[in-house]
């Protein structure tokens, strides 16, 4: 149970490492490519969905998620410092230009809310 706690605490911090260090660069426009993100979605589409919305239940949605946040979690993965094992296969492969255009194509996908449940 310690083990499991401290891993998670561990990948938080590396999370918030990351996006510190996105944030601190001043990078606030986009860096990747919407266009090139799209293409190179179609290998995600299995589990995210090309419209970013999941479709399987272990696949969390990442349509609208902010650009640096995305690049930071891919970055994770590809290091092996967040794990999962779908994301272990794929995410070594990606060029820092690959996450850059992912990044950018989901974050770029607008959410809207139309109702909220119980209203």
């Amino acid at each position: 149970m310690i083990s499991v706690r401290l891993k998670t605490v561990q990948l938080v911090l590396s999370s918030l490492t990351s996006l510190s260090l996105l944030a601190a660069s001043g990078s606030v426009c986009s860096a990747g490519d919407v266009e090139a993100g799209r293409a190179k979605a179609l290998m995600c589409q299995a589990c995210h969905g090309l419209d970013g919305l999941s479709k399987t239940p272990d696949a969390p949605n990442i349509a609208g998620q902010t650009e640096p946040y995305l690049v930071a979690q891919l970055q994770a993965y590809k290091s092996g410092a967040r794990k999962n094992d779908a994301m272990s296969v794929v995410a070594p492969s990606l060029s820092d230009k690959d996450i850059e255009d992912l990044a950018a194509y989901f974050s770029a996908i607008e959410i809207n809310v139309v109702k909220m449940p119980g209203r």
